[in-house]
């Protein structure tokens, strides 16, 4: 076959490529995507004093007895408004889950939920933290992911929360290696400047501790309406990714902090206010292809008391109501709220699984079906099902029957750009 003529000449071409050349920097450099680990369903919060190595495992078994208290796991699925057949599918993943991993991200609180004790106490409580830290992940007892976070920095609290900070990953350092999961957060950022402070303090605790570069990764909880919409009318959350690219593993965002700073009254402060999605929509569009993960935030209705299964309603609608938005992560309070956190998870991924992973067979058979999937979409099929074999919701034979591929297969087709990197 001869060579077809064209007009464009190899100047011409090399000239468009020259014009390209930061734009083929910036998508390499700052749109990695997402790096196909796995990410925790929930982050719990408890102060930093409480945490002793069995914490996650008492969770579990408070979780397990007021679920028992109040009719059963396949119960509180009814109440969530799962069918019979579902509840009990649900009902005996959770029970295994709350028996075995309670708790899949866990923070040492040193902001909100510890306070102001004065520096000898929290100097005595981050060393502490580190010890006990480093002690539960030598026994196997310590949550996947698990951290500290520190009081922000703004002028009152700024050596303050550095010095916990500092106190903290030097104790972990003395102790041996960092725990793979490892996890800081960093909280009410109002501005750019504050994370790339936070970016400096931690570029020195590597250098100092002989760690790798961009081994201490952060979190940034959205807590402030100045994240959102600056003074010059710009977007300083769209900014963060850019500012210091690949130093942030997540955006969390602070339902009560956030709603307060607007002045909604506090009956009305709640995950689902539309300030609340306004700021999430825009915290999605900020990190969008930075594989940076997305947490929403927590409600503050516990089930204890007499409130048990109202506040599990309304704690597995708003779990729910997160997943549908693709918010894969949220906060938790309280032991009993586990029991609604996994129930509403699990449900969400086993009720889609069949027509997901009926989707994915046909395109990777490329098996004409109802719906003509593109290679996007296949890779949010791919990644949803992933997401629900990494929590516990469906397990790998499951989706082998159902989809017809295994785990590397479905990770491959989730995050392909992963899969022609690392070849």
């Amino acid at each position: 076959m001869a060579v077809p003529e064209t007009s464009l000449t190899a100047a011409d071409l090399a000239r468009i490529d020259g014009q390209l050349a930061d734009t083929d920097r910036l998508l390499e450099q700052n749109y990695p995507g997402d790096d196909g680990s796995r990410q925790p369903v929930h982050t719990v919060y408890v102060p930093a004093d409480r945490f002793t190595p069995s914490l996650a495992a008492d969770w579990g078994n408070q979780a397990l007895s007021t679920a028992a208290a109040h009719g059963g796991l396949a119960r509180l699925g009814s109440l969530l408004g799962q069918d019979a057949d579902l509840a009990e599918a649900v009902a005996s993943r959770v029970e295994t889950k709350l028996g075995t991993e309670p708790i899949e991200d866990l923070r040492l609180d040193f902001e909100d939920g510890f306070g102001d004790r004065g520096d000898d106490a929290e100097d005595a409580a981050a060393v502490a933290a580190a010890s006990a830290v480093a002690a539960a992940v030598s026994a196997g007892s310590a949550p996947p992911f698990i951290g500290i976070r520190f009081k922000c920095f703004e002028a009152p609290t700024r050596a303050r929360g550095l010095r916990t900070l500092d106190l903290f990953v030097t104790g972990l350092a003395a102790a041996g290696e960092l725990p793979a999961g490892l996890v800081l957060t960093l909280p009410k950022v109002t501005t750019v400047a504050q994370v790339q402070a936070m970016d400096y303090a931690v570029s020195r605790l590597e250098e100092i501790h002989s760690l790798p570069a961009g081994r201490l990764r952060f979190e940034v909880q959205v807590e402030t309406p100045q994240l959102i919409l600056g003074p010059e009318g710009t977007s300083p959350v769209a900014q963060l990714p850019h500012a210091v690219p690949g130093r942030i593993s997540g955006l969390h965002y602070g339902t009560y902090d956030y709603s307060a700073s607007l002045q909604i009254s506090a009956e009305y402060q709640s995950m689902e206010h539309p300030v609340a999605d306004f700021a999430k929509e825009v915290m999605q569009l900020a990190v969008a292809g930075t594989g940076i993960r997305l947490s929403d935030g927590s409600t503050n209705i516990i089930p204890v008391g007499d409130n048990v299964e109202n506040a599990w309603q309304l704690h597995g609608r708003l779990v729910r109501r997160s997943l549908e938005r693709g918010f894969y992560q949220g906060w938790d309070l309280h032991p009993a709220q586990l029991p609604s956190r996994f129930a509403a998870t699990y449900a969400f991924y086993r009720q889609g699984l069949p027509a997901a992973a009926g989707r994915l067979r046909n395109y990777v058979e490329q098996t004409e079906g109802g719906v003509m999937d593109e290679p996007a979409t296949a890779r949010a099929l791919a990644a949803f099902v992933l997401r629900g074999v990494q929590c516990g919701a469906v397990g790998a034979e499951e989706v082998q029957a159902l989809a017809g591929v295994g785990l590397p297969q479905l990770t491959s087709l989730a995050h392909p750009r992963l899969t022609t990197t690392s070849n």
